[in-house]
C-alpha cells in the first residue's frame, strides 16, 4: 500500500467516533449504616453519608435527603423534613411520633433514607432500620440516690399492683462519672498501681421496676456520679426480640462519700505467754477484715471496770495481731479492737477477750 494512502486512511480511523457514553446523573450513592432509636416518643436516626456518587466521583456539594417510614408491608410514608448534609458527614435526624404511632400494642416500623441528586432522582433506598411503634412504657417517677456502705441505693415508685404483669418492664440506668481521674494527677508511688480508671458512662440493667429499688455496688467512694433511668419493654415481632424505650427520667446526683466505718472485728482471743526472749507479755489474734479501703487496727485494753484506753500505736496496726508486753503479774487483763478505714473511720469496738498474767 503506497504510503499516501495509509496515511489517509489512518486519518479516517481517527474519526470515526465509538460507543456513545451514558450521561452521569450524579447520583449519590445509597446510605448503608442507618441506624434508629426510639425513647419515649422520639425517634432517633444517625447514619454516615457517602463520599461518592454512583460513577464513583466525589461528590462536590451538600446532598439533599428524604426520610419515610412504614408499618410491615404499606407503603413508605415520606416524613416531612428539609434536610440536606455534607458528603462523608455523620447525619442525624430526629421526630416525634405521631399520635397513631405512638399509641396502640407494639409492631415494627421501618425508617429509610434516600439521598437524591439536585433534580431529585435517587439510586435507591437506605437499608432499614427498624423500632417499635406503639405505646411506650410509662416513665420512671421519684428516682432517688442514697450513697451506703455496700453501693448507692437506687429507689423509685414502684409498678403498682393492679399494673398488667405485660405493661411491666425492666430498667436501664444511664450512670455518668462526673469526676474523671486526670492525667494530671501525681502517680501512686512505692511501686502500687494505681486502679484502672472508671468509665465515664455505664449502663445497668434491672430486670424489673416491680419492686422500687436497685442497688450499684459498681462504685467508688470519692467519685461523684448522675443516674438517669428509663423503662424498657422487650418485645418479639416476626421472630425478633426488640426493645420498646419508656422516657428518660430527670437526673439525678450523688456524691459518694465514704462516711462509713470497717466492719467490727470478730474472733479475737487473748493468750498470756512466757519465755525467756520476750518476758511477760499477752498475744492478742483475730479474724482479718476483707474490706478493699482497711487501713489496719486498734487495740484497746482495761482493767476491771476502768476506762479503756488505747496501747496500739498512733499508726494502724496492719495485721490481725498484736504482742502486749505492758502487763503486770498478777493482773487481769481485758481487750478490744476495732477496725480503722483509709479515711479514719473507726468501727465499734469487738467483743472483749480478758486473759490474766499469773503469780511466779
Amino acid at each position: 500500500m503506497p504510503a499516501a494512502l495509509a496515511f489517509v486512511l489512518a486519518l479516517i480511523g481517527c474519526g470515526t467516533p465509538g460507543a456513545p457514553m451514558p450521561p452521569s446523573l450524579k447520583l449519590p450513592d445509597p446510605v448503608t449504616n442507618l441506624a434508629a432509636v426510639r425513647t419515649g416518643n422520639q425517634v432517633s436516626l444517625t447514619w454516615t453519608m457517602p463520599k461518592k456518587n454512583t460513577d464513583k466521583l466525589l461528590l462536590k456539594s451538600n446532598v439533599p435527603a428524604r426520610v419515610c417510614r412504614k408499618e410491615e408491608a404499606g407503603a413508605c410514608t415520606p416524613v416531612p423534613a428539609n434536610l440536606q448534609f455534607a458528603p462523608g458527614a455523620a447525619a442525624a435526624f430526629a421526630e416525634t411520633l405521631p399520635d397513631a404511632l405512638a399509641a396502640g400494642s407494639p409492631r415494627a416500623l421501618t425508617y429509610y433514607v434516600e439521598l437524591t441528586n439536585h433534580n431529585g432522582r435517587s439510586a435507591g433506598l437506605s437499608n432499614g432500620a427498624v423500632v417499635l411503634a406503639g405505646e411506650a412504657p410509662a416513665p420512671l417517677a421519684n428516682l432517688t440516690a442514697e450513697v451506703r456502705k455496700d453501693g448507692i441505693a437506687l429507689r423509685w415508685t414502684p409498678d403498682s399492683p393492679a399494673m398488667q404483669p405485660s405493661a411491666r418492664a425492666a430498667v436501664r440506668f444511664q450512670r455518668k462519672l462526673l469526676t474523671p481521674q486526670s492525667e494530671a494527677q501525681p502517680k501512686p508511688q512505692n511501686g502500687i498501681l494505681a486502679p484502672a480508671p472508671e468509665p465515664l458512662e455505664r449502663n445497668l440493667l434491672v430486670e424489673s421496676s416491680a419492686l422500687g429499688r436497685a442497688l450499684d455496688k459498681e462504685i467508688r467512694f470519692g467519685e461523684t456520679y448522675e443516674y438517669c433511668a428509663q423503662r424498657v419493654a422487650r418485645v418479639t415481632v416476626d421472630g425478633q426480640t426488640f426493645e420498646l424505650a419508656g422516657p428518660v427520667s430527670a437526673p439525678v446526683r450523688v456524691e459518694a462519700l465514704d462516711i462509713f466505718p470497717p466492719e467490727t472485728p470478730a474472733g479475737l482471743a487473748a493468750v498470756f505467754t512466757a519465755d525467756a526472749g520476750t518476758g511477760t507479755a499477752i498475744d492478742l489474734s483475730w479474724q482479718p477484715n476483707t474490706e478493699a479501703d482497711l487501713a489496719g487496727y486498734a487495740v484497746y485494753r482495761r482493767e476491771g471496770a476502768g476506762n479503756w484506753q488505747r496501747i496500739s500505736p498512733a499508726q494502724p496496726v496492719v495485721g490481725p495481731a498484736f504482742h502486749d508486753a505492758q502487763v503486770q503479774l498478777g493482773h487481769a487483763y481485758r481487750y478490744a479492737v476495732t477496725a480503722i478505714g483509709q479515711r479514719g473511720h473507726e468501727s465499734a469496738r469487738s467483743a472483749e477477750a480478758e486473759e490474766t498474767v499469773p503469780n511466779p
